[in-house]
């Protein structure tokens, strides 16, 4: 069944949209399909222009009207505490949801997609309680005449974009911040994967956060995206996606001018040097990049290692390898799940096609996995490529995929070339057993997260995002408030005396 299909399957489940504190359906629905089986499980409400305008038009009604907006910040604080205790309580809920809708197992979808998403909430309640909202400005140029303050205040209305890979975890790193600063908020998750977001909004307002404040319009992006994009009455767009869909989404938002956290794409590398603990490195690059089958913007998907030991790693980096298990989401033994859909099952496979072309070597995997249980699904098996070269397809585009490509370096100097060698600079680890030297490598690339010895370190109060084309902007920790508020300076005038004023740069005081 198509979007524009008007039949409906009655033994699927329905889901709608959630605009103004209500359940708002629309004639035209879409199909969620379970990338670890193929099946239809569910369908949706397909929103568009019309839809993300009545959103925008309730979150700012919501706003002006001041239920959220103008709560103290400890008032706000109460509520997203609630709330974050409200979702742990069903946790298996989403949990199901995020299975079902992106694939993840069911050992990624309990601890990043879910358990870990409502620590957000938590964190950013408590960040209120400690954020200077109002602080006293100085007064060194100027007699002291008067005195000056600095406030932080929300920004209104804010468009969040989701991308399917983490969709509950990416929404909270966008909802948590914006209110807690106040702001109401217009959610437009991915198409495929917006059933865990429509979940968290109802418990919201079960928690008492006022209607209107946060919607929820799943819908195509060229339609339903591109319109919260550049909506004039929407003042700040987040969104994590693609990097040619954020340079569309930072076009649309510059028409009216609107603030802008773009999370973008990555092209991660894995610095393996010479003095390396190889076991410890083979685990941590296989993690980096297989993780969630490489559907992580910031995975490291290009392994430079220093020549001296390559072979060797290779060896022990395959070997270890052929240990994961590719299976089915909802199986605790699985390690690697299926991809979001077809298409890019295929485009992966294709991936690996030109780079034999080119003369890359397929040193394991490359192909659909042939166990019978996952013909249905959409899997790809753990992919390592040798004999890459950074000017290689592989080496330069963000595959989204179990791919990893191996290259050569010679030195220290030669693997940061390398790695700063790409349009993005997301995210990227340094192995070694010397850590002064790892913190030099690590001080000289070009990227907004490096990790020594370990890979996919985000914590939510370390500001995250990329250099380069991976981004705009930081998410997490402090830095976030900053993203969703606005800055306004104060100053009030304390001698009430016309005289004291420099008024007679303009105006003669002949007629006092």
């Amino acid at each position: 069944m198509t979007v524009a299909d008007q039949t409906v399957q009655t033994d699927l489940t329905h889901h709608t949209l959630w605009i103004d504190g209500r359940a708002v359906d629309t004639a035209a629905r879409r199909d969620l399909v379970d990338p670890g089986t193929g099946a239809v499980h569910a369908t949706v409400a397909d929103g568009d222009e019309s839809h993300i305008d009545a959103a925008v038009d309730a979150a700012e009604r919501a706003f002006v009207a001041g239920s959220w907006s103008r709560k103290t910040p400890s008032e706000r604080a109460q509520v997203l505490r609630r709330i974050a205790a409200a979702c742990n309580d069903r946790v298996e809920e989403f949990v199901e949801a995020e299975m079902r809708c992106n694939g993840a197992t069911v050992r990624q979808a309990t601890g990043f997609h879910s358990g870990y998403s409502f620590a957000h909430l938590t964190y950013f309640a408590d960040l209120i309680d400690t954020y200077a909202w109002t602080r006293p400005g100085p007064l060194t140029s100027f007699p002291a005449l008067g005195t000056t303050m600095v406030k932080k205040e929300p920004i209104g209305v804010v468009g969040a974009i989701a991308p399917w890979n983490f969709p509950l975890l990416l929404t909270m790193w966008k909802v948590a911040p914006a209110l807690a600063c106040g702001n109401s908020v217009v959610v437009k998750p991915d198409e495929h994967t917006p059933l865990s977001i429509l979940l968290f909004a109802q418990i919201a307002e079960e928690c008492g956060l006022p209607k209107g404040v946060l919607n929820i319009v799943p819908g195509d992006g060229r339609v339903a995206g591109a319109r919260l994009a550049s909506h004039p009455k929407v003042g700040k767009i987040a969104f994590t996606g693609s990097t040619p869909v954020g340079r569309e989404i930072m076009r649309l938002a510059s028409g009216t001018v609107k603030k802008v956290t773009l999370e973008l794409g990555g092209k991660g590398p894995s610095i393996v040097l010479d003095d390396a603990d190889l076991d410890v490195a083979v685990d941590g690059v296989l993690y980096g990049c297989f993780v969630y089958s490489g559907q992580v913007c910031e995975s490291g998907t290009r392994a430079i290692v220093d020549e001296s030991i390559y072979d060797e790693f290779v060896s022990r980096l395959v070997e270890r390898a052929k240990s994961i298990t590719v299976g089915l989401p909802d199986d605790w033994d699985t390690d690697m799940g299926p991809v979001i859909n077809e298409r890019q099952q295929q485009k992966i496979l294709d991936y690996v096609v030109k780079a034999q072309e080119q003369g890359v070597t397929v040193a394991l995997g490359g192909k659909r996995p042939e166990a019978e249980e996952l013909q249905g699904g959409f899997y790809v098996e753990p992919t390592i490529l040798t004999g890459v070269t950074n000017d290689m397809t592989v080496a330069c585009d963000e595959i989204f995929g179990p791919v990893l490509s191996v290259l050569r370096s010679t030195g220290d100097a030669d693997a940061v070339r390398i790695a700063n060698d790409s349009e993005f600079g997301l995210a990227a680890s340094v192995w070694s057993r010397d850590n002064d030297r790892a913190l030099q490598v690590a001080d000289q690339v070009q990227c907004g997260s490096v990790w020594i010895n370990d890979a996919h370190q985000i914590n939510v109060e370390m500001p995250f995002g990329g250099y380069k084309q991976s981004g705009v902007g930081r998410e997490l920790g402090p830095d976030a408030f900053d993203e969703y508020t606005e800055t306004k300076s104060i100053y009030l005038d304390l001698t009430n005396s016309r005289a004291a004023r420099p008024y007679d740069i303009l105006l003669s005081h002949a007629d006092d």
